[in-house]
C-alpha cells in the first residue's frame, strides 16, 4: 500500500496534468469543499470554496492553449497522520516567456487534511518572484542580445521572436507606418536578403533602458555592419527608440521607431 506521502505525490502530479490538459474535473477532484486559494491575481483575500475556486481556471486554460507550458520541476512533501503540507517549483510560462527568462519559476504551496481516509487540498497558494527593476532591465538588455546574434546568424525566427504581432514600425523606409509583424518581417527579411552572403552585425553600444514595471523603452544608435567576402566592410549608423510590454511573462516590441538625421543643407541622410 502507498504511504501517505507517495499518495500526495500522485495526487499533486495528477492535479498538475490535469490543469495542463484543461480538464476542470480532475482538477477539482482532490480539492475541499472549503478551499481557500491564494492566487497570482487579485483578489487580495484570495477564492474561497470550490465553486470560487472553479471558476478561476477557464481563463488559465485558455491562455495554456497559446502553448504554455505547466510541469512540476520539484516537490517536497511532508506528512503527517492526518494533515500534510506540499511545496513545488513548476515551469509555467509561454516558450516566449521561457525563453526569455529560462529560470522563471511559479512556486507552489499546498496544506492538506485527511477526510474519511483520502487526502484533499485544504490550502492552495501560488506566486511568482517580483523581478526588482534592475532585473527587468536585464531582460530587455538579453532581448536585444539575442537580436544581435540572431541578426549575425540569419535567423529571421529568432529576429521575429520578440516582437509583437501587434507592432507598428516607423522604418527607414516608406511607407510612415509598418503594421503587425509579418509587415516587420518583410522588412527584416529584405535586408538580410540584400546582404547575400556577406556577414551581417548589428548592436546598440550604449544602450539605454528604462523599465516601469510591464513597460519599457529602451534607444540609442543603431549599428549595423556589412561585411563582404573580401573582407571590405560597411557600416550603418540610424538612431532607434523602442517600447517593450511584458505580455505572459515575455517581453515584447510593441513599437519601434528608426530614422537618419538629415543634412540641413542638401536634405541628405547621415549615416
Amino acid at each position: 500500500m502507498a504511504t501517505d506521502e507517495e499518495q500526495i505525490r500522485a495526487l499533486i502530479r495528477h492535479w498538475a496534468e490535469a490543469v495542463h490538459a484543461g480538464d476542470m474535473d480532475a482538477v477539482l477532484a482532490d480539492h475541499a469543499d472549503d478551499v481557500v486559494m491564494f492566487d497570482v491575481p487579485p483578489p487580495y483575500e484570495g477564492v474561497r470554496g470550490i465553486a470560487a475556486y472553479r471558476e478561476t481556471w477557464p481563463g488559465f486554460f485558455a491562455w495554456q492553449e497559446q502553448g504554455a507550458v505547466f510541469e512540476i520541476e520539484s516537490l517536497e512533501v511532508t506528512a503527517g497522520s492526518g494533515v500534510a503540507f506540499a511545496f513545488a517549483l513548476l515551469r509555467c510560462g509561454t516558450p516566449g516567456a521561457l525563453a526569455a527568462d529560462p529560470g522563471h519559476r511559479l512556486r507552489l504551496t499546498l496544506g492538506l487534511r485527511k477526510e474519511r481516509g483520502r487526502w484533499v487540498v485544504a490550502h492552495e497558494h501560488h506566486s511568482f518572484p517580483i523581478a526588482d527593476r534592475g532585473a527587468r532591465e536585464e531582460e530587455v538588455r538579453r532581448v536585444h542580445e539575442r537580436w544581435y546574434a540572431s541578426t549575425a546568424a540569419k535567423d529571421l525566427d529568432g529576429m521575429m521572436a520578440f516582437v509583437a504581432d501587434d507592432v507598428v514600425s516607423y522604418e527607414h523606409e516608406a511607407p510612415f507606418e509598418y503594421a503587425g509583424a509579418e509587415a516587420v518581417r518583410e522588412v527584416c527579411a529584405r535586408g538580410l536578403d540584400t546582404a547575400g552572403e556577406a556577414d551581417v552585425t548589428l548592436d546598440v553600444p550604449g544602450l539605454r533602458i528604462l523599465v516601469n514595471e510591464d513597460l519599457a523603452v529602451a534607444w540609442g544608435f543603431n549599428h549595423v555592419r556589412v561585411t563582404g567576402r573580401d573582407g571590405q566592410a560597411s557600416d550603418m549608423w540610424s538612431r532607434g527608440t523602442r517600447v517593450f510590454e511584458r505580455r505572459d511573462g515575455a517581453w515584447l516590441m510593441v513599437h519601434q521607431h528608426l530614422s537618419f538625421p538629415l543634412d540641413d543643407d542638401t536634405g541628405e541622410r547621415r549615416t
